[in-house]
């Protein structure tokens, strides 16, 4: 047998014979030729069975291929700029095939499919050339945010999934029985990443999270990837000069390693290339301002009901998507106010109803992808706040006491890794970002 390669590597092999090992994707019929799609993980490549070049028996195997059955296939590689695929322009001539299984009947075919049916297909839904552009830059997001905060210095330390209290709004957790104890599923890693941070300096974790909001907008999931990285001795502003560095690093490596995945989804490149810094920079007042100059000028009625707004109140995808329309850059959203932020927020010096906190939003209505603040790190101020909200000082006792032992300035962000896919990749629904979305009313498989 000729040597194993990855579809991928075919242009590396040109003039050698190579074996493919993989799945029919698709299969076009010339009688004498039968011209294959195949598929192995990495690719996909025409390869060409002539009735002339094997064995009577097995090109009536390969006529009867259906769509998925497994092979093996051997033969020469050709360059032909006319031979599609992924990447495309080299194709495997075949002189030998091994036909592993022919698969059943396959439910998912070239006609369109309503959403929910290729949702309970998720499985196989997977396999198609789309999905497998979209998890491919999702893998690459995932590497890079860990390759950039280990290159700059961050320490990765896991936090818990299970949870004795909420990190924010008690109101989105998913309630387990936990021996002879209630408990709940992690929204945040954060509260533990300051207690890490003290530790190390420099943290991040990386992992799920869960929020149980009964959300069936086209950016909620029930479980999601978030990266926080918690930094000793940053104020907002340092906060913000990371992000920015750190935002722009994950999606210039996909435009650089991932062309042919953002052809086939075809995504707009443009947008993406002017991802650098430095980013804009507006208040949570400037803000407001902005929205309410769009609604005064708005005719449409409807329209002009969904920019409205009140001081005090947070964002909703209107508002994001209106202003984010403004700029061609993602856009930081500081210094929001107190009330509809978490409770561990810094206050802005002389106006309590503000805290030092920064969302960063996607430009083409993306909306948020990273949240932020510095932390309150003087004792006494915490000690307040817990007590003005009522939150119980018993499951909160130990990050309370981190405020006595050396507290510090210090800030931190989260980024949700499938609402920045679905930027990237230019999706209008957050579920295809994930291999298996779980959504209010989603989970199966």
């Amino acid at each position: 047998m000729a040597e194993v390669v990855a579809i991928a590597d075919l242009h590396k092999y040109e003039g050698q014979d190579v074996t493919v090992r993989g799945w029919l994707y698709d299969r076009t019929d010339k009688g004498k030729l039968q011209f294959l799609q195949v598929r192995d993980g990495s690719g996909i490549c025409q390869a060409v069975a002539f009735q002339n070049d094997l064995p009577e028996d097995v090109f009536a195997q390969i006529r009867g291929l259906t769509q998925e059955s497994s092979l093996i296939i051997s033969g020469p590689v050709r360059a032909d700029k006319r031979a599609p695929g992924v990447p495309g322009g080299f194709e495997v001539g075949i002189k030998e095939a091994q036909i592993l299984q022919i698969a059943d009947e396959y439910p998912i075919t070239p006609k369109d499919h309503g959403v929910e049916f290729l949702m309970d297909h998720r499985h196989l839904w997977v396999r198609s050339k789309r999905q497998w552009a979209i998890l491919r830059i999702r893998s690459t997001v995932i590497n890079t945010i860990r390759n950039w905060l280990d290159d700059h210095g961050y320490l990765l330390v896991d936090t818990p999934i299970i949870t004795p209290a909420a990190g924010e709004s008690t109101t989105e957790l998913f309630q387990i029985t936990y021996f002879d104890d209630v408990a709940y599923l992690a929204q945040t890693g954060q509260l533990y990443n300051e207690a890490n941070m003290a530790a190390f300096g420099k943290v991040y974790c990386f992992g799920p999270t869960f929020r149980s909001e009964k959300s069936k907008t086209r950016r909620h999931l029930t479980e999601f990837w978030m990266v926080e990285p918690e930094m000793a001795f940053y104020s907002l502003e340092d906060l913000m000069d990371m992000e920015e560095q750190f935002v722009s690093a994950i999606v210039q490596r996909v435009l650089e390693k991932h062309k042919v995945e953002l052809e086939i989804l075809e995504r707009d490149t443009s947008h993406l290339e002017r991802v650098i810094p430095a980013f804009p920079r507006i208040s949570y007042d400037e803000a407001v301002e902005r929205l309410h100059k769009l609604r005064d000028e708005e005719v449409d009625p409807e329209k002009k009901a969904l920019l409205d707004i009140e001081w005090g109140n947070d964002f909703g995808s209107p508002h994001e998507t209106a202003l984010t329309q403004q700029f061609e850059k993602p856009v930081f959203v500081y210094n929001y106010p107190t009330a509809v932020k978490a409770f561990y927020m810094q206050p802005v010096e002389g106006r309590p109803e503000v805290c030092r906190s920064v969302d960063l939003l996607a430009p083409e209505g993306y909306g948020e992808i990273t949240g932020g603040s510095e932390r309150i790190w003087d004792s006494q101020l915490m000690e307040d706040r817990v007590a003005k909200i009522g939150i119980s000082r018993e499951n909160y006792e130990w990050y309370l006491s981190l405020r006595r032992f050396g507290a510090v300035p210090h800030a931190g962000f989260g980024l949700g890794v499938e609402r920045t896919v679905a930027w990237i990749c230019g999706l209008q629904h957050i579920r295809e970002t994930i291999p298996y979305a779980r959504m209010l009313k989603r989970l199966y498989p």
